[in-house]
Parts: C-alpha cells; sequence; structure tokens
C-alpha cells in the first residue's frame, strides 16, 4: 500500500511541474507575442513617417524646379539650376568686377529672386531648412587652376551679393538656408556652343537639408 501511496505521490507531482511548465510556456509565448506586435508597430510608424518625408522632399523638389525662368534653367541631366546670366571674366580671373554693370545688376536681381522664392517656400513649411549650392565654372581653356578659379567665381558671387559681415555666415539672409560654395573646374559646352567661354558660369541647387521634416 506504501508502494502505491508513493507512486501517486510522484505522478502528482509530475502532473503539477508540467502543468507549471505549460503556464511558464504560455506567458513566454504571450510575452513574445506582445514585443513581436510592440516591433510592428514601431516599424510600421517609421516605414510611414519615412514615406511622409521622401513625399515632402519630392514635393519641395518640384516646387524647386518651378523657380523664376526668367534667370534660371533646370537642366535634368545635371539636375541643376543654370544661371541663364552671361558671365565674362578674364582669364584667371575671379574678380566681379571684371564683369559689366547690367550682368552685375542681373546677379542682384537673381539673388533677390532666390530670396522671395526661399520665402514663399518657407511660407508653406516654416520647420524647414535648405541647402544653398553655389557652383561655379572656368572655361577649358588651358589655365592650370581651373578647379580653384571655379572655387573663387562661386565665393566672389556670394561676397558680391552679401558684401558686409554677413558673408561670413556663409547664411542666406536671416533665413534657415546655408550656403555652400563650390567649383566643378570646368564642364563641357553643348554643341551649339560657339566659345568656349560659355562655359564660365554658375550653377544654382537648392535643396531641403536631410533629417529637418518631422
Amino acid at each position: 500500500m506504501a508502494r502505491k501511496n508513493k507512486g501517486s505521490h510522484f505522478w502528482t507531482s509530475y502532473s503539477d511541474l508540467m502543468t507549471n511548465l505549460f503556464f511558464v510556456m504560455l506567458m513566454l509565448f504571450i510575452l513574445a507575442i506582445a514585443l513581436l506586435h510592440r516591433e510592428m508597430v514601431l516599424i510600421g510608424k517609421e516605414r510611414d513617417a519615412t514615406k511622409a518625408e521622401i513625399e515632402k522632399i519630392n514635393e519641395i523638389r518640384n516646387a524647386i524646379q518651378n523657380i523664376d525662368t526668367t534667370y534660371f534653367q533646370y537642366v535634368p541631366e545635371y539636375k541643376k539650376h543654370i544661371l541663364k546670366t552671361r558671365i565674362k571674366f578674364r582669364t584667371g580671373s575671379s574678380n566681379i568686377n571684371d564683369l559689366d554693370l547690367a550682368t552685375q545688376t542681373e546677379l542682384l536681381a537673381v539673388r533677390d529672386t532666390i530670396k522671395n522664392f526661399l520665402g514663399n517656400l518657407l511660407e508653406k513649411d516654416s520647420d524647414a531648412s535648405y541647402l544653398l549650392i553655389i557652383e561655379g565654372q572656368a572655361s577649358k581653356d588651358g589655365y592650370s587652376l581651373n578647379n580653384q578659379l571655379s572655387y573663387e567665381r562661386a565665393l566672389s558671387l556670394f561676397e558680391f551679393w552679401f558684401p558686409d559681415e554677413e558673408s561670413t555666415t556663409l547664411r542666406f539672409f536671416n533665413m534657415p538656408c546655408e550656403v555652400v560654395i563650390a567649383g566643378a573646374g570646368y564642364m563641357e559646352g553643348k554643341p551649339r556652343d560657339t566659345e568656349n567661354s560659355s562655359n564660365q558660369r554658375f550653377l544654382i541647387q537648392i535643396m531641403p537639408q536631410s533629417g529637418i521634416i518631422e
């Protein structure tokens, strides 16, 4: 009889152990499902936020392509705006004073056009921030320092637009728009160009800064 009671006690304990293990496994399973669901919700939110950010950036880029065509020509090949203003520097020079008065006056009008355009963009989204890239180019004329010269011409244009201490901030007026000065050496002219001086030009690019759209 004692042996029977001992065996009964064993199976009862074994059954209790299995029951406890079952509940432990069940709780772990429920916890895993809950954590997985939370991660899926977070991934979904991040995906929606990324999609909204991409749509916003594309919207801004499309708007930027509509900048005043009086002064700008959009070139899809380079995804940049070429300034229509005819530029004629002396060989090796980056001095804006080399340009005639009419050209200088037009460049000031270009500055005001960019200012008004950025103002309109910021009215639509006051939390946005932009980069304005001013890229200079030189002629393919054998000058050995064309890469440096093209940068100096871009910097000269910015300093011409902002001749006082504001030019040291590399910002465009008081707007949330940082300015990047760049030089591209020279770029081959199109076949219809009749003189290589057509490579003396400025490329303007406006883009939203990444990570600023919430």
